[in-house]
Formats: structure tokens, C-alpha cells, sequence
């Protein structure tokens, strides 16, 4: 159904839309390029004003190259690029910054950066004042196809991941792949093990898409992105909490994935990396468990590595790190146990399997050999 900001929309550059409807806290994905020139129209569209607050990556050049933003009444600050900037410090540094530039109720956080950037600045968004607008401007693969949809903001603990945060939907979701073109190419790869899981749990047909090389100037990168946001989108509108157990099925190969990053002080892996790993996993726990085919467990595989992904730890992780970090995950169920999502086929994922230790530890041996 259009919305109200369709017809202010139609001078944009060619692009897609996802909708995502969650009654009055629904919100529109905009993917296409050159879309940040174009900032203050979609904003003004949005009815999403100012004053801004700008939470950037410091790695991510401002009013140059490929990355044009440019908004009146915006205040700038910038983070260190990396996952230890999900700290506690840099949440209430921030939360002093917007203090100090007295932004107040009616004004607006944007994030413009990867993952880290989205999931920290959005908590400060949920919290500043009580809750304040918040914009995410994604400009790295993984971003766009994953953290940046779906309202889950959050900060690390030296106990694990994300295990401080709060749900706070953003106003708007602008997804422009130009800024993907200088992503290197290591960040690209990161971000298509979100899109191989979106298709293996969900939509066969995109897994088929994305089991050979996807490259940032594919023609129909836009259609893949679209797809994959759509398939995020749909569970999260049917189960925006995580209580129903259906956005559980997102968590596919992030169990054991969480847990490598932890083993490995998140210095080892990018984010997507480590979850190819666990995705690789996870796909022969649902072989052994759930009945997936030994043949489309090697598809998968192949998948990741056609995209540039790991499928083996590297020397020198410690088994008993992994093992022991998995007990910190927040996706352990309320009962304390680890619940895990399995593939039955491919395209096909069920949620709250209860594994055995022994079968866990099978998986995890199985990433030191090819």
C-alpha cells in the first residue's frame, strides 16, 4: 500500500522500497544509489527533523568522494572504527555529547556507518531522554542486509555480546550502495554471509542467487538487498520482541558464530566472518540433527566460499574458549539452556532445538578441518 511520502519520493533516483509494518513504529528501507544526496528530501519526506545528531564512523569520509551528507542544524561526532567501540564508555560519552549540545526530544541520531555504529548509536537514540528519532544510513553490506533493520540496538560487556541494549525501531532506513564501492573487499565478503543465511533459512530461490560470487557492481545487487530485507522485515513484523520464537529463526550459525568472536577477543574476525563459520556449524548440526541432506550442507559450504568466506578456524583458537564463551550467549533461552535454529532443507529453518553438549562440540571440531 503507498505511503504518504511516495509522491515526495518520486524524484529520486531509481531505487526500491521495504516496508516495514509495525503500526506506529513502521518504517521504509530506500535502496538504490546516490540516495545521500538526497538526504534532507528523504528525511523531509519522513517528517523527520532536526536538530541532528550525527554518530559516524571515523573511517567513513563526510562531503567527499561517494559519501555526500549534507544537513542544516547537524552536529557531528565520530567513533572509532570496530567492534570494541560497542562499550559502555562510547555509549555514555555519546549520551554526554548530545547532553552538552543540548539536542532535545524532537531532534534526531543518525547513524551513518557499519553495524557497530548502527547498534550503538540507536541505544543512545533509545535512551537519550527516554527514546529520541533515530535514522540509520548503512554504508557497509552487512549493515544494510541486517543491523540496520529490526530495532535491536545494543553495546558489548567483557561477558559477551550485546548483552546491554534495548529495542528502539528506526524512523528510516537509507541503504545507498554506492557506498559500497569503496568497501574492501574482505567487508563485501562479511556481509553475504548474512544474505547465503537470509536465503538458506527462508527463500531458496535467493540462496540459489548468492551460491556463486556476488560482486558490489552487480546489476541486481539492489534486487538481492531487497530480497534479503524483505525476508528480515517479515519475521520481524510477525515477532518484533523475540517472543514468539519465529525472529529466533534469524539466529541461524550466530551461536556458535558469537561465541568464535568472543574466544577471540573480536580482534580475529569481522562480524560475518565469524558467523560463516558458525553457519558452516550450525549447517552440519541440522545434518545430524534436523535431517538436512549431506548434499545441501556442501552447497552451503561452497556457497561461503565462493563468496570469500572462512570455513575453517584459523590456528591457534582454543576449543575450550568456544566452548566455554557459548554459555554467554544471549540467545540462550530463558531457562538457561542453549536454544538453537536448525535447517530441515534448504530455505526451510525450525527454531528451539535442544542439542546435546557432545553433538556442540562435534560442530566446533569440525571447523579445524576442511
Amino acid at each position: 500500500m503507498p505511503t504518504s511520502s511516495d509522491a515526495s519520493l518520486a524524484s529520486l533516483p531509481p531505487h526500491r522500497k521495504v516496508h516495514v509494518d509495525l503500526g506506529e513504529r513502521a518504517y521504509d528501507v530506500v535502496i538504490g544509489r546516490r540516495l545521500l544526496k538526497s538526504l534532507p528530501l528523504l528525511l523531509g519526506a519522513g517528517q523527520i527533523r532536526g536538530p541532528y545528531a550525527l554518530i559516524h564512523d571515523r573511517a567513513v569520509v563526510l562531503e567527499a568522494g561517494d559519501i555526500e551528507v549534507s544537513l542544516p542544524d547537524v552536529q557531528r561526532s565520530s567513533v572509532p572504527s570496530g567492534e570494541p567501540s560497542k562499550s559502555l564508555e562510547h555509549y555514555g560519552s555519546l549520551l554526554r555529547r548530545l547532553a552538552q549540545l543540548k539536542i532535545p526530544r524532537t531532534g534526531t541520531v543518525i547513524a551513518l556507518g557499519g553495524g557497530v555504529i548502527g547498534d550503538l548509536a540507536g541505544y543512545v537514540a533509545a535512551t537519550y531522554l527516554r527514546g529520541i528519532h533515530f535514522v540509520q544510513l548503512p554504508t557497509t553490506l552487512l549493515a544494510m542486509v541486517d543491523s540496520s533493520v529490526g530495532g535491536k540496538t545494543g553495546v558489548n560487556l567483557p561477558e559477551g555480546k550485546n548483552l546491554v541494549g534495548a529495542f528502539h525501531q528506526p524512523k528510516l532506513v537509507i541503504a545507498d550502495l554506492d557506498t559500497l564501492k569503496t568497501l574492501p573487499a574482505r567487508e563485501f565478503s562479511a556481509g553475504m554471509a548474512e544474505i547465503i543465511k537470509a536465503g538458506a533459512i527462508r527463500d531458496k530461490a535467493l540462496f540459489e542467487r548468492v551460491s556463486v560470487t556476488v560482486k558490489p557492481d552487480d546489476k541486481d545487487l539492489d534486487v538481492i538487498v531487497e530480497t534479503c530485507v524483505a525476508i528480515k522485515a517479515r519475521i520481524v513484523e510477525n515477532d518484533e520482541f523475540e517472543t514468539k520464537g519465529e525472529r529466533a529463526l534469524l539466529n541461524f550459525g550466530h551461536t556458535i558464530g558469537h561465541a568464535i568472536e568472543k574466544a577471540t577477543n573480536y580482534n580475529t574476525y569481522l562480524h560475518g566472518e565469524a558467523i560463516s563459520l558458525g553457519l558452516r556449524a550450525a549447517t552440519w548440526l541440522s545434518v545430524w540433527k534436523a535431517g538436512l541432506p549431506d548434499a545441501d550442507a556442501k552447497r552451503i559450504e561452497a556457497a561461503l566460499a565462493a563468496n570469500g568466506l572462512p570455513l575453517v578456524l584459523k590456528p591457534g583458537i582454543g576449543r575450550n574458549a568456544i566452548l566455554g564463551a557459548l554459555g554467554n550467549d544471549k540467545k540462550v533461552a530463558v531457562d538457561g539452556k542453549n536454544r538453537w535454529v536448525l535447517l530441515k532443507s534448504l530455505g526451510e529453518a525450525s527454531s528451539d532445538w535442544e542439542l546435546p553438549s557432545e553433538l556442540v562440540e562435534k560442530a566446533v571440531d569440525l571447523l579445524y578441518s576442511t
